[in-house]
């Protein structure tokens, strides 16, 4: 495989993906949809989240972290790509969505540029520094906010300038399913973070506990389309995206009953694809019943 194809890791792209398109999803269907703003939200948010693929990419190898690696080859632990050259197009990314947000702080005031800065600064802080987020155990509360409630909301606030509290909650979904990709991750890992001294949540609390912490999103994001629809008590064809969580069952058992890192490399996956499946079913389910 193409070694920068293996560096932006394209099975975490859902993450950004999604809450983009579900809050235009919303914006659409609220009569606030602007094409050009939604396109920039999603472009910035794809750029994000290779820009902090990258980012741990190096800061990893760095570390060490990567050393005794199970999972997917890290390009520079491999020698596939130089570090500086790993640094460089991680600064290159991140200027990139630094300038497209800067559209979208014109468009949408300096609660924007709050959000963008906070996000990319998050990005970078997640592996590097002298106490990286992913190696206190902080992962999965930073991916919840920023591949949730606040990129739904952001997408939509910036098209519609308008928020409510339904569009907060439509970010609780793809927030979850987002650490789910994250607890598979780190379970996966776990000899090797625990060696370098990465203390996830896995690491920490062990395996029993990442178990139960995927079947947690797993079932909160199952649960999460009846709660937007009890609050907006209207766009009924949202509930559809529930069957995720029965679908996800197979990938769930995977992760509940294996130890073999290429089964829950794969598990890794499905549960990306679960994530798009998600979020095309809540976004057509908002659209299809607005009126």
């Amino acid at each position: 495989m193409n070694p920068w194809l293996l560096a932006i890791r394209p099975k975490t792209l859902p993450a950004g993906f999604a809450p983009v398109l579900i809050g235009s999803a919303m914006a659409f269907g609220d009569g606030g949809f602007h094409a050009p703003t939604a396109l920039a939200c999603l472009i910035a948010a794809l750029l994000i989240q290779i820009g902090t693929n990258l980012a741990n990419d190096y800061f990893d190898f760095q570390k060490g972290a990567d050393v005794n690696r199970v999972g997917p080859i890290r390009v520079t632990q491999a020698g596939l790509i130089k570090p500086a050259v790993v640094l460089t197009a991680t600064i290159i990314v991140f200027t990139l969505a630094a300038l497209l947000s800067a559209y979208l702080v014109c468009r949408g005031g300096y609660i924007l540029g709050i959000i963008a800065v906070a996000s990319i600064i998050s990005g970078i802080l997640y592996t590097a520094g002298p106490k990286p987020l992913g190696y206190l155990g902080l992962g999965e509360i930073f991916v919840f906010i920023f591949f949730g409630p606040v990129a739904v909301a952001g997408t939509y606030y910036v098209q519609t300038l308008d928020m409510n509290w339904a569009v907060v909650a439509a970010g609780l979904a793809p927030g979850f399913l987002s650490c789910a990709i994250l607890a598979v991750n780190n379970l996966r890992d776990i000899e090797g973070d625990r060696k370098a001294g990465k203390m996830t949540l896995a690491v920490r609390l062990g395996r029993d506990f990442s178990v139960c912490e995927y079947l947690f999103f797993i079932l909160a994001t199952t649960i999460s389309p009846f709660l937007v629809f009890i609050i907006t008590h209207d766009h009924v064809g949202i509930v559809a995206a529930s069957i995720v969580g029965f679908l996800a069952m197979g990938t769930l058992k995977t992760v509940i009953t294996s130890t073999d890192n290429r089964l829950l490399n794969k598990a890794l996956a499905k549960t990306g694809l679960w994530l798009v499946i998600y979020s095309v079913l809540f976004s057509g389910g908002w659209i299809l019943c607005s009126h």
